[in-house]
């Protein structure tokens, strides 16, 4: 079986080396970006099975990044985790527009991030399964 390929997406360099280390010692493969634009040229090439990515960048920001993927990919809905600490409703509104994106809270837990992985792909196997044997 092939390993699963996380895209990580953070301007921060500690952030990317942290969650690298905790995703390749659970077995995923991991590829970065230091922002959305390098982001969509690692997509541009490979689609991950899951994206995490920061908001706040330089560059093109997280909401960028999102709304382009799934503009760019329509048929393609591996989910995206969105890093943030902001927790007003406003800064959270405009991911309802897009289809499975979900937020991760600052500071983020690399074991809640396993745990939101490992969830994800067990719900993902038992879809597969459901459809094979339907």
């Amino acid at each position: 079986m092939n390993k699963r390929t996380i895209l990580l997406v953070d301007d921060e360099p500690h952030v990317i080396r942290v969650l690298r280390l905790m995703l390749e010692r659970e077995g995923y493969e991991v590829v970065s970006a230091n922002d959305g634009g390098e982001a969509l040229e690692r997509m541009r090439a490979r689609r991950p099975d899951v994206m995490v990515s920061d908001i706040q960048m330089a560059g093109m920001d997280g909401r960028e990044l999102c709304r382009t993927t799934r503009a760019r990919y329509p048929d393609d809905r591996f989910p995206i985790f969105v890093m943030t600490s902001m927790t007003a409703s406003g800064e959270r509104e405009w991911v309802r527009e897009l289809p499975n994106v979900d937020f991760l809270e600052k500071p983020l837990s690399p074991r809640q991030l396993i745990a939101r992985l490992a969830t994800h792909f067990a719900h993902a196997a038992t879809r597969q399964e459901n459809i094979h044997a339907a």
